[in-house]
């Protein structure tokens, strides 16, 4: 019995086993240093479930404080999971997070994206590990091929040289090496260095993520600053768009997570219905009760006034690579697993439009019943 209860405890604790201990305790604590990679009570699963149990997961989430990252640490939080979040903010930026999990189940940890070491830190105890890293626009300091090939590289290497058993990666479903967009160009790349890194490798590729605070919904809604006339690259009759909502994404990652046979798997996370981004942009005026006045703008302009707001050294309000991935037609996957393989229905926009949008409303429509709006035309193409 003594044996037993020395394997079971943490690997940091066996270097404090006196050598006064018979030989065949200390042959079975070395085995356990062999074969247990600083297993911690807090990854043996226990309890009924919900907050104050333990699921057995012991994840590093970079990215967390992104759009999608919150919805992941919420959802791994009330079911009991110990959380590693490597950030770069301020300590006031991050408070939103502690309330999401059980006392002391959050840990918080700066990194820097470029040191190897601060990576190989954050993920040497956890047994799941995904990345949300992800930006809409580069920087000086990191470009499109630094934040979607390079980093998540050295978080897969990190990732498979510490044992971990999963890893989440995040794509998009339109990555391609040949994309007229630079986003998605390096998205592409990145999902193949995470696969050469780490073969059984999760990788998840959404469609345009829509929700509370998304950058797609709202883009639109907040074009009306400028007259509520929306330029569109052909009028948005030549692009198809099929947005997926965040909590499903987040309710697929986790999901993932449980599921012994998703590793090595590739998952097109897509809605359940298509539309062309005229129809849906005009919906999303019309849930908004604005009126919805779009235009035609051949690309060279568009681009030209995107590159003036690109200028600012802040966030850009856009940037021609983001209109021009918004402007492409979303792919079909049929031979990929999506969100029903995952056991989840997916959610149609006219189900939470109303949440993202009525803050877009004038006063006396706050409360208007989105019955009086007619739901956006789909299509089967």
């Amino acid at each position: 019995m003594a044996a037993l209860a020395l394997v079971s405890r943490p690997v940091s604790a066996l270097p404090r086993i006196s050598s006064s201990c018979c030989p065949a305790v200390l042959s079975a604590a070395s085995v356990s240093t062999v074969q247990q990679r600083k297993l911690h009570h807090a990854v043996v699963p226990k309890g009924k479930g919900g907050r104050s149990s333990s699921s057995g997961i012991a994840a590093t989430v970079f990215g967390a404080t992104g759009f999608l990252g919150r919805y992941v640490v919420n959802r791994l939080g009330r079911m009991g999971s110990q959380i590693i979040i490597p950030h770069r903010n301020d300590q006031y930026d991050i408070m939103y997070f502690r309330p999401m999990g059980d006392l002391g189940q959050i840990i918080f940890m700066e990194w820097d994206a470029r040191n190897k070491d601060s990576i190989k830190q954050a993920l040497e105890n956890s047994n799941v590990v995904i990345n949300l890293v992800g930006r809409e626009w580069e920087t000086r300091n990191y470009s499109f091929e630094d934040v979607f090939v390079n980093i998540p590289q050295q978080i897969a290497k990190a990732a498979r040289g510490a044992g971990v058993t999963k890893l989440i990666h995040m794509s998009h479903l339109n990555a391609d090496i040949r994309s007229t967009s630079k986003y998605l160009r390096n998205k592409a790349v990145g999902e193949q260095a995470v696969r050469d890194e780490f073969p059984d490798a999760i990788i998840m590729k959404p469609s345009e993520v829509f929700g509370r605070e998304d950058r797609f919904f709202n883009y639109y809604a907040n074009m009306r600053w400028f007259g509520n006339a929306v330029p569109l690259m052909g009028m948005g009759k030549k692009t198809v768009k099929q947005p997926v909502y965040v909590v499903d994404v987040a309710k697929a990652i986790i999901n993932a997570v449980r599921d012994p046979d998703a590793n090595g798997k590739t998952y097109a996370l897509v809605g359940p219905n298509r539309y062309l981004l005229y129809d849906l942009v005009e919906y999303i005026y019309a849930v908004a009760h604005r009126s919805f006045l779009p235009y035609p703008l051949p690309r060279p302009l568009y681009h030209i006034a995107a590159q003036f707001f690109a200028m600012n050294p802040f966030e850009p309000w856009t940037t021609p690579d983001k209109i021009e991935r918004f402007h492409l037609t979303d792919m079909k996957y049929p031979g990929l697993p999506g969100l029903e393989d995952l056991g989840i229905t997916p959610t149609t926009v006219e189900q939470r439009a109303i949440e993202i949008l009525r803050r877009h409303r004038r006063f006396r429509y706050l409360e208007a019943d989105l019955d009086e709006t007619k739901p956006a035309k789909t299509v089967s193409y």
